[in-house]
């Protein structure tokens, strides 16, 4: 068997063989396969697609390529969560500290950037001294202590799917449902949690553009978790604007700490306490989403989400004090606004183009040897919908190269649309997908 084979055998529409998989896979994370060869592959799945035997299969072999962990002599019931990727999506860090004060242990493999939307690690490590590559058994003290721990891959963790997700970012390869759905499904699996809860984005700024996709993501997720006997919700949120204001990794912070406070936007502060309840609700600690929803909320009330969060981040390796003290964080040198030129309402923020701004302000990558610029970033003062006056800030962008900020300005400014009518709103929660024995 070549590469070469299994490369042109997709390209031509086929459907590869669990050996075939299991070949290229391991070929791929032992070297044997180079990285072009790789990404040929990939691309070729981005406009074949697979059928549901070969996600399943590809899933399957991502996640033998490392070890799994086995969390069973933790006591408590242990729940993770995962979102697809959208812009300004900040709500793991919320969420995982409110469901983890409500009684929930929550082992958490989080990713980086991918593309243009945010990464959790990437924002977790604009906290100064933040560890998010912690061994396996950090990973667990760490979890035992504080009742949540959010990590990236360590070497054991599904290392096909760590690789792949590297080389998907930097090669236009990263929005096809079977390769997103492997990608979480590898990660997540590996880990013994007793149930999921996956937030799959939907609109101009996610990798789902339209409900249907979204749709469809949604039931191979299910699929893939019902196969491995892991009961799962899938929520569809929608994602054709920015989440909360702060779209950037210190920036995000910030908001997250204010929402844990209590002071933060609105759309941020209800998807964190809807999807904070869904993981009390599958933990069995509420017996009704009703009664999950009034714990995620007394937790938010009371500071005892802020004070995981708090915790979290000490016992990491980072400081603590920026929970209570956000000007700890980096800040950017260079800043510029942009202002409405007119007045009406906000009917459009082009979500794709915010995240492609942030990216190129310095808060993504654009190559796999990118440099990450945890100060860098955008603040959009306004949701779709709201009123505007001429002259009021839209949108304020953050980063460390002046000529590059304006030109990033120029690109915001098409991505913002000023009318007289309001459009229709949009529900924040789409649809909802539930597996549970």
């Amino acid at each position: 068997m070549r590469a070469i084979d299994v490369i042109q055998r997709k390209r031509g529409g086929g459907e590869l063989t669990p050996e075939e998989l299991s070949f290229f896979v391991d070929g791929y994370v032992r070297g044997d396969i180079p990285d072009y060869q790789a990404a040929a592959w990939a691309m070729a799945v981005c406009l074949r697609g697979m059928s549901a035997a070969e996600t399943a299969g590809l899933t399957q072999v991502m996640l033998r390529s490392g070890v799994t962990v086995d969390l069973s002599d933790l006591p408590g019931p242990k729940v993770d969560k995962h979102s697809t990727g959208g812009v300004g999506d900040k709500t793991s860090l919320i969420a995982a500290p409110l469901a983890a004060a409500c009684g929930v242990l929550v082992p958490m493999i989080a990713g980086r950037g991918l593309g243009h939307t945010g990464g959790t690690l990437d924002k977790l490590e604009a906290i100064p001294g933040m560890r998010v590559r912690l061994s396996l058994e950090e990973f667990r003290s760490v979890l035992a202590r504080c009742g949540v721990s959010i990590v990236g891959q360590t070497e054991e963790i599904a290392p096909a799917d760590r690789r792949l997700y590297a080389l998907r970012d930097v090669t236009g390869t990263v929005d096809s449902i079977p390769l997103i759905a492997a990608s979480i499904m590898s990660k997540k699996l590996a880990v013994s949690a007793d149930a999921l809860v996956l937030d799959v984005k939907c609109g101009n700024g996610a990798f789902m553009r339209n409900l249907d996709d979204a749709t469809a993501l949604a039931r191979t997720l299910i699929e893939i978790g019902r196969a491995m006997g892991r009961p799962m919700q899938v929520l569809i949120t929608d994602m054709d604007q920015p989440l909360g204001n702060a779209v950037g990794n210190a920036l995000e912070i910030v908001e997250a700490v204010a929402t844990l406070k209590g002071r933060g936007p609105r759309d941020v502060e209800s998807l964190s306490l809807e999807l904070a309840a869904r993981m009390v609700r599958m933990s069995g600690l509420a017996h009704t989403l009703d009664l999950a929803r009034a714990a995620a909320r007394r937790a938010l009330t009371s500071g005892a989400g802020l004070a995981k969060l708090r915790a979290l981040v000490e016992a990491q390796g980072g400081d603590p004090s920026v929970c209570d003290d956000t000007e700890r964080l980096p800040r950017a040198k260079h800043a510029a606004v942009i202002r409405a030129t007119s007045d009406g309402r906000l009917v459009r923020i082009a979500c794709r183009t915010v995240g492609e701004v942030a990216q190129q302000l310095g808060a993504g990558r654009e190559t796999l040897a990118s440099h990450i610029d945890p100060s860098a970033g955008l603040l959009v003062h306004k949701k779709v919908g709201d009123l505007v006056i001429a002259d009021e800030p839209l949108a304020t962008l953050y980063g460390s190269d002046a000529p590059q900020v304006e030109a990033c300005r120029t690109l915001l400014e098409q991505a913002m649309e000023v009318a007289r009518e309001a459009p229709p709103p949009v529900a924040l929660v789409r649809r909802v997908f539930e597996d549970t024995p």
